[in-house]
């Protein structure tokens, strides 16, 4: 057998894809989909193998917008797992034959405790097919794989179908970014959506300060020993006047040299500086730093005082 090329391949499985596109009966999609809008209790993923991943996968999904769903282990379902589901639950078989004979010997239990059954299924004349509640078959010409056998094709139009119910769940339900956030607290996507500039920002004595009136000289101690690469200017009031940084040091020294250290601060510090607030995004904020002007640091103000300090370090330590 001569080996496809990658492009032969990824041609072969968009036809394939496109079979399916093709083929799915958009009413009975219709159909499911408000049988989980409906649904007072969980969604219900199983299957075994692959689909059984597949079926894993698409609880995490369902969970991760807000719809109470979780995964039935098909081989662990009569040995106890079972005993979660309730009358409320909608439970969905995922198969690529319809007839794998772990999911037919749950069905007469999960009718039992009184969930409602959907067969999903890439053979229409099957055994699942035939006894589900509500069932749809997914079209599938063939797998990808040289001797339609390994779950390649059966596999992506799996994913495909519930991606595709559970983007139409949030958009009927109207979840929001915030709402979405909130059940991704700690990983990159919830970092992006809930860390704020006050969460990472120095603040109180860790800010460096000085009076526009102070000598260079007299600021040198303040730029190195609070780890920041700049000393925010500010007035009596605490209001921002300006930033003097790294770069404004080295820039002073070429251009009056030894005399640097006599000049004073408001001659030498870059005026009207950038800044954010400190309920502004992290993720705005970086993306403030990383914008045409590159800086290390930003003034933090609100209500026109200096509240605090970002820097891009601590932003990319928080994994940002």
């Amino acid at each position: 057998m001569a080996a496809r090329t990658i492009k032969a391949l990824l041609d072969e499985q968009k036809g394939y894809l496109d079979y399916f596109f093709q083929g799915i009966d958009l009413e009975k999609m219709d159909v499911i989909l408000q049988e989980m809008q409906l649904c007072k209790g969980a969604v219900v993923w199983t299957g075994v193998g692959k689909s059984g991943i597949v079926a894993q996968k698409l609880a995490m999904t369902f969970t991760s917008i807000g719809v109470p769903s979780w995964h039935l282990s098909a081989v662990n379902a009569l040995h106890g797992d079972i005993g979660a589901l309730t009358e409320k639950d909608l439970c969905l078989f995922i198969s690529r034959s319809g007839e794998t004979e772990e999911l037919m010997q749950m069905i007469p239990f999960v009718r039992k405790k009184g969930a409602k059954i959907i067969g999903v299924a890439s053979n229409p004349k099957s055994r699942l097919m035939q006894v589900a509640d509500l069932s749809i078959c997914l079209p599938l010409q063939r797998e990808l794989c040289p001797y339609n056998l390994v779950p390649t094709t059966s596999t992506s139009v799996q994913s495909i179908f519930g991606d595709i119910l559970a983007v139409a769940l949030m958009e009927g339900k109207k979840v929001s970014l915030q709402e979405y956030a909130k059940n991704h607290p700690i990983g990159s996507i919830g970092k992006k959506l809930t860390l704020l500039v006050r969460d990472l920002m120095l603040h109180g004595d860790q800010i460096p300060l000085c009076s526009s009136k102070d000598l260079v000289l007299e600021v040198l101690p303040v730029l190195s020993s609070k780890c920041c690469g700049a000393v925010l200017v500010v007035d009596r009031d605490s209001r921002l006047l300006g930033i003097f940084t790294d770069g404004d040091l080295r820039r002073v020294i070429e251009a009056y040299k030894g005399a640097f250290i006599e000049k004073k601060i408001e001659d030498v510090m870059t005026q009207n500086p950038i800044f954010v607030s400190q309920e502004t995004l992290a993720w705005d904020a970086m993306k403030v730093m990383e914008g045409k002007k590159k800086v290390m640091v930003l003034p933090v103000v609100d209500e026109g005082k200096v509240v605090g300090i970002l820097r891009l370090h601590d932003i990319l330590q928080a994994g940002l």
